[in-house]
């Protein structure tokens, strides 16, 4: 009889390899996701007329707000699930140039921007993306003032 290795009696499940890929893959992307929200937050920083005020309306996925803030005005349940595509981060803006600059910011990083205002996606186009997306979340800015003279109009 031959000499059998201490570790001959344990076999290797099959799907194994196929889950250490994936967990690798998975970390990959979250150490990118880390690298994209430092360099999106330094641009919106950089961007705005109140960078003292990014700190507040940035919400990254480890963030405590971030779910409140993601479930908040989601209309449609099937939206909220736990497959649903997350964003990878979800800017509040307060004022125009924190809209502007999120825009400049998500474009300049190649970063997908879905828009979000008054709660009536319920197609989900706000929510579903193949690719990493911010959610620019416009709940803070819930007034419009009208010059009928001027005519012009614009969110408060």
């Amino acid at each position: 009889m031959g000499k059998s290795s201490p570790l001959s009696h344990l076999s290797v499940p099959p799907m194994l390899p196929l889950l250490c890929l994936v967990l690798l893959h998975v970390s990959a992307s979250w150490a990118t996701s880390d690298s994209d929200f430092d360099t999106f937050v330094q641009c919106l920083t950089n961007q705005t007329k109140q960078p003292d005020t990014v700190s507040k309306i940035v919400y990254a996925l480890n963030n405590t707000a971030y779910t409140p803030v993601l479930r908040a005005y989601i209309r449609n349940a099937r939206f909220n699930a736990s497959y649903t595509p997350k964003p990878v981060m979800i800017v509040t803006p307060t004022n125009e140039s924190h809209v502007q600059s999120a825009v400049i910011c998500a474009k300049q990083n190649g970063i997908q921007l879905r828009i979000r205002s008054g709660g009536h996606d319920y197609e989900g186009l706000s929510y579903v993306s193949d690719v990493p997306f911010i959610i620019l979340d416009l709940f803070n800015l819930r007034s419009i003032t009208v010059d009928i003279a001027e005519k012009t109009a614009w969110e408060n």
